[in-house]
This record gives structure tokens, C-alpha cells and sequence, in this order.
């Protein structure tokens, strides 16, 4: 849900300009004030984005009545938690989830979601304004497993592009367009910094090297073999999840690599599709970290 001032959208969207951070944060989620609730359209969609399951544990930022939870549970099977600051709300979410029978599987608790312990879920949701999705930004990235999913109904988070977008119609919306825009991210891994590994290619091993900067999920890269240019086609990042594709020539022959691999902290496990030169194989790859760089957020970095 998303809280909103009684006086109106207009009002409380211009005090957010005049307010230190730390009391636009405690009006957002001001106890005695109205929320508008999250449509029951958009709460499907938001959860088939993040393609929730029994494995999850989510939470939902701000849970109002607990619909998001509780709705997780009884369609997927999952665990979740609700942080709300308003008694009542979290009461009655309390309340609606024994009455759907979910109890044994979610809970509901009173608190700031600027101290709630996101480290162990898996996906977050949250309805909340600009301004607090990007005080929550640093916390998100810095506490979430790679691979997490964080889903925000109509505000999104700067500079961090969502890796997901889709617009969903909600005829009676209580402010502006009737439509609402739906943002997914996946937390990327930290994978800034100078990687190698050895693969038999052309005849012989072969020393690669690729060193790779970082801004949020987006990277570039520059990759040597054997101490020797490569064309690069392009590095991506999903969560925890890393493709890269290169071209390098042996003996006048153009060898196309496509690498893909799971990132375990300094070490990238999967699997290398080599092809061309007469090459044609499948290989084992694992990519061990050298030099730790770190991943730039706007201003910031972050390691992890």
C-alpha cells in the first residue's frame, strides 16, 4: 500500500520538497493518515513478475492489509512478513490471514521498514514514494542476496533501471492516470574487478582475462586471451547471473566464446560454448576473481 496525506496528493507530494529526509520518512508512513490500498490486479501482476514460489520468502514494505502476503501464500505457497507502522493495520492483516488460513505461513508486525531485516528475503514489495524507495536503495543493495527480487508498484529508483517493466489498467485509480506502472529488479552481484581462467582452445590452454566494471547491473568489459585483444560482445548481469560472449582469432580463424555462469562470490561457475576454427565444444568454466573492484551506485560504491 502506499500512505497519502488527508489534505491531498498535491499537498503531500510538495512537502516532501521542504522536509528533511528523516521526517518525510516518518510522514510516508504516518500512522494516523489514510493509504491507498494496492489493486487486486496489480497484486497478481506484481507477484507473476517476480515469479514467486513456495521457496520464497518475501516482504512487503509498508503492508497496509496485508493483501501482497498474504495473497503470496495462498497462491504460491510462500512465507512472508508484513512491516506496517499502524497498529490497526497490522491487526487486521493479523487477523485476515488466519481467516484465510495462511497464519502458519505469514506474519504482520508493527515497525519502521527502515530498520525491518531484508537480508534473507527473497522478494521485496513495496508501494512506497520516490524519495523512500532511494533512502531504501542502499540497504537493498547492501543487505539483499544476489538473485533477490525487490518489485515497487509505480515508483521506481533513480539512476537503478529496473530489469522489468510492465503498465497494468486500473480504471478507478485514486490519483493520476488510470494505469499503473509495475518495476522489477533483480539485486546484481558485485562482479567489478579483474577475472581469469584457462581453457583448452586452438589446440593449447589458454590464459583469459576479463576485467569488468560495474554500475548497478550494468557492465562493460575488456578482455585479453593469452595477453592478446579479444572482441567483446557484450557482458550481462541478472541477479547473480552472468553472460559474456568474444571473439578471438587463432591461427586466422575466428573463435566465438559464450560463457555463462553463476556468480559465487570471487568465483564464476558454469559452462563455455566454443564454436568456429574447427572448435565445437561444450566446456566447463569456472572464472576465480584477482582484483575486487566495486560496483558504482550514482555517487556511491558498494562491495559485496
Amino acid at each position: 500500500m502506499m500512505r497519502a496525506h488527508r489534505t491531498g496528493w498535491l499537498f503531500f507530494l510538495l512537502a516532501l520538497c521542504v522536509l528533511p529526509p528523516w521526517r518525510v520518512a516518518l510522514a510516508q508512513q504516518a500512522a494516523d493518515v489514510p493509504y491507498v490500498s494496492t489493486p487486486s490486479n496489480v497484486v497478481a501482476a506484481m507477484l507473476e513478475m517476480a515469479l514467486v514460489t513456495a521457496d520464497d520468502y518475501l516482504i512487503d514494505l509498508g503492508s497496509g492489509d496485508g493483501r501482497i502476503v498474504i495473497e503470496a501464500a495462498k497462491k504460491s505457497g510462500a512465507r512472508g512478513m508484513g512491516v506496517e507502522l499502524d497498529a490497526n493495520l497490522v491487526y487486521m492483516a493479523n487477523e485476515a490471514a488466519k481467516r484465510q488460513g495462511v497464519a502458519g505461513q505469514v506474519r504482520f508486525v508493527e515497525g519502521s521498514l527502515f530498520n525491518a531485516d531484508i537480508s534473507k528475503t527473497t522478494v521485496l514489495t513495496m508501494y512506497l514514494l520516490p524519495n523512500i524507495n532511494l533512502q531504501l536503495r542502499p540497504r537493498i543493495l547492501g543487505q539483499m542476496r544476489p538473485g533477490a527480487r525487490v518489485v515497487s508498484h509505480d515508483f521506481d529508483m533513480g539512476g537503478w533501471k529496473p530489469d522489468l517493466h510492465r503498465e497494468v489498467a486500473v480504471p478507478n485509480k485514486s490519483y493520476g492516470r488510470p494505469v499503473s506502472q509495475i518495476y522489477l529488479w533483480y539485486v546484481p552481484a558485485n562482479v567489478a574487478g579483474k577475472w581469469q581462467w584457462r581453457l583448452p582452445v586452438g589446440g593449447a590452454t589458454r590464459l583469459y582475462e576479463a576485467r569488468i566494471d560495474q554500475t548497478f547491473q550494468e557492465l562493460s568489459d575488456e578482455v585479453l586471451v593469452e595477453g592478446g585483444g579479444a572482441t567483446s560482445r557484450g557482458a550481462r548481469l541478472r541477479g547473480d547471473l552472468i553472460t559474456l560472449d568474444l571473439v578471438r582469432e587463432f591461427f586466422g580463424q575466428k573463435v566465438t566464446h559464450e560463457f555463462s555462469g553463476r556468480v559465487e562470490g570471487d568465483r564464476i561457475v558454469g559452462r563455455a560454448r566454443i564454436s568456429g576454427g574447427g572448435n565445437n565444444a561444450t566446456l566447463a568454466w569456472e572464472a576465480t576473481r584477482v582484483e575486487r573492484g566495486m560496483m558504482r551506485i550514482d555517487q556511491e560504491s558498494i562491495t559485496k
